[in-house]
């Protein structure tokens, strides 16, 4: 555990204020849901909550069905993380930060298909390197009572690739299903 050097007092009523620099490294807004722990230590965890996450296990073979059904790479995410892939080293993906830019599309609520949006290829984690250059993608954002928490994403390296409507659809319905389970 990291300290921090910052000292906060609880409130009457048992609040305690994050610090806004803190919020925003962790990318907590207001609103955001967090999960609260204690370890033995009698220490209090606060770490962000991600219903998605909740499916990882599950989450992590819907991504294998993916990429065994279509033959690219597949990713789901939440809101903040890559929470499974398949068809790609999961050393570089897994629990990586996503970008801004995959950020602002699940803020949309709207889909994102290279080079029917445009020829550029989203980047899908912070910390991108240029040998992850996509040549076609799909990226589906996961609707969970209206709001968008994750979203399954279809990549492709070969430039020959074009994501058709079958890609599109699979993503999709990756989206929708994911979406109504974390409903249940």
């Amino acid at each position: 555990m990291k300290a921090t050097g910052v000292v906060r007092r609880i409130d009457d009523l048992g609040r305690v204020v994050i610090p806004k620099e803190i919020r925003r490294t962790l990318r907590i807004k207001e609103g955001d849901p967090l999960e609260i722990f204690t370890d033995k230590e009698g220490e209090v965890i606060l770490k962000k909550y991600s219903p998605i996450g909740e499916l990882s296990e599950f989450a992590a073979e819907y991504a294998e069905t993916l990429t065994k059904t279509t033959g690219h790479i597949a990713c789901i995410t939440d809101k903040d993380t890559v929470i499974a892939v398949s068809g790609a080293s999961k050393k570089e993906w897994l629990e990586q930060g996503i970008s801004n830019e995959l950020e602002k599309i699940l803020e949309d609520k709207e889909k994102y298909i290279s080079k029917e949006n445009n020829d550029v290829a989203v980047p899908i984690t912070q910390n991108e390197k240029d040998d992850k250059i996509y040549k076609a993608q799909v990226i589906y954002p996961i609707i969970s009572d209206g709001d968008a928490i994750g979203s399954v994403i279809l990549l492709s390296k070969d430039s020959k690739t074009k994501m058709t409507e079958v890609e599109q659809k699979v993503a999709q319905s990756a989206a929708n299903f994911l979406g109504k389970q974390m409903e249940i």
